[in-house]
């Protein structure tokens, strides 16, 4: 029976495979696994029972480790016992002078390095689209908006390419994490590997290497949480931007605004009463998860203030942060590229809205001008605000206002005016910085 809306309705399978019964179980298998090989390259078990365990970890079924568990009450070691009922004579080797957390970080290590992998191929998807959207659209002029209100022009090119900015630093951010969070460790129950005698290091260290991981440089029973917590981080911060870009998207797609559009299938119902509806509900959804995975990062802090060399207060709770934080960051990275993908742009609407104010969004444009041409920057400021507020009272264009000032009129003709206060020639740089931001993007991995 399906409970959790991660079972049936969000997340992709790939990352659900990472976070899967069976593959936690193969994680820890293959932990288990590479520890005997250390301890025989280390000389401190007989050669040739890496091999007989190695074998016996593919014989090794979830079923029957639940069985056991549901006997003895301990995880690991039901998992212990799977693994050494398959092992024959060398079952008395295995998990020889590991604690349980050795292999369960070792293992969690393992999986998020997988998680990561995947994370960082859909925020490139997501990038590579920003950044074909910027491309796109560098010369398409709209209304800027402060404070909610209409200001100079800007284009959407600049827009996308803001947001294309905003998940490359994220990709950094992730490739910087990736060593400190992927690490795993064999130090023993206080984490001074007495268990391994003097071997500790190298064995650590060669079944790190097996693994193709790093080893902590330093731990107690457990893997320093500081390491998960940035984990964790980058996935609200990450998220977070997605939500940043589907409420502007959400906003742009008011009914009074209309510039943008989700795509919506032929057949697709936006509300059950009301027939017309074209509502931006993967851009709300977005949005709603966001919050899911921001809420995770508390409870993940937490899990770094453990008793002494450790407790076990980090346990249930990670077994729900990692998981769902990841399937649905996994989830809106992909929904937001789709998003990204179909979205609909309305030129008509875009120019109306460059429209709506008569001209006063351009008083920048004019002020910027007078000042050129001799006025005082605050004088000319005053003298287009004076100009904007009689244009407004009046419902009037703000050129018609700018000619019926005595100081405006001596300094600009009409004409100049009218080319000013064109829209399309006050966007400044944003078609140069689009064009730059992609020529450096377009070369990163």
């Amino acid at each position: 029976m399906a409970i959790h809306p991660i079972e049936y309705r969000y997340g992709h399978s790939e990352m659900k495979s990472v976070w899967s019964e069976e593959t936690r179980l193969i994680k820890m298998l293959a932990v288990e696994a590479a520890l005997a090989k250390a301890e025989v390259a280390a000389g401190y078990i007989p050669k040739g029972v890496d091999d007989k365990i190695a074998c016996a970890a593919e014989k090794v079924r979830l079923e029957r480790v639940k069985d056991i568990e549901d006997e003895i009450h301990h995880d690991v070691m039901a998992v212990v016992l799977a693994l050494s009922e398959q092992s024959d004579d060398a079952g008395k080797w295995v998990h020889f002078g590991a604690t349980s957390n050795d292999i369960l970080d070792t293992a969690t290590a393992l999986q998020i390095k997988d998680a990561l992998k995947i994370f960082r191929k859909e925020t490139s998807k997501l990038r590579s689209v920003l950044v074909e959207m910027a491309l796109l659209h560098k010369n398409t002029v709209c209304a800027g908006r402060t404070h909610g209100q209409i200001g100079v022009p800007t284009t959407y090119g600049l827009r996308f390419a803001i947001w294309a900015s905003e998940i490359d630093r994220h990709m950094e951010r992730l490739d910087q994490l990736t060593p400190r969070a992927t690490v795993g460790k064999m130090s023993g129950a206080v984490g001074t590997q007495a268990a391994f005698g003097k071997k500790g290091i190298e064995i650590q260290k060669k079944t790190m290497e097996a693994l193709g991981i790093e080893a902590a440089d330093v731990s107690n029973q457990i893997i320093q949480r500081d390491r998960h917590a940035e984990f964790v981080m980058w996935m609200a911060n990450t998220v977070t931007t997605l939500d940043k870009i589907c409420v502007e998207i959400r906003s742009l797609a008011r009914s009074e605004i209309a510039e943008v559009e989700e795509s919506f299938g032929k057949k697709q119902v936006g509300s059950s009463t009301m027939p017309h509806k074209r509502n931006p509900i993967k851009s709300e959804q977005v949005c709603g998860l966001a919050r899911i995975v921001r809420a995770m990062v508390e409870p993940e802090l937490l899990n770094n203030t453990l008793w002494d060399e450790r407790d076990l207060t980090n346990s249930s709770c990670e077994r729900i942060v990692f998981p769902e934080s990841c399937v649905l960051t996994d989830h809106v990275i992909r929904l937001t590229t789709t998003i990204i993908q179909n979205l609909r742009i309305y030129p008509e609407n875009i120019k109306k809205n460059l429209a709506l104010l008569n001209g006063l969004n351009m008083g920048e444009a004019v002020m910027i001008e007078l000042t050129k041409k001799g006025v005082g920057r605050q004088e000319a400021h005053e003298i287009v605000r004076q100009s904007a507020m009689t244009a407004r009272e009046t419902g009037g264009q703000m050129k018609d206002a700018l000619l019926g000032n005595e100081t405006v009129s001596k300094y600009l003709s009409e004409d100049e005016i009218t080319g000013i206060m064109d829209p399309e020639k006050y966007i400044g740089t944003a078609v140069e910085q689009v064009e730059s931001l992609a020529a450096k993007l377009k070369k990163r991995k």
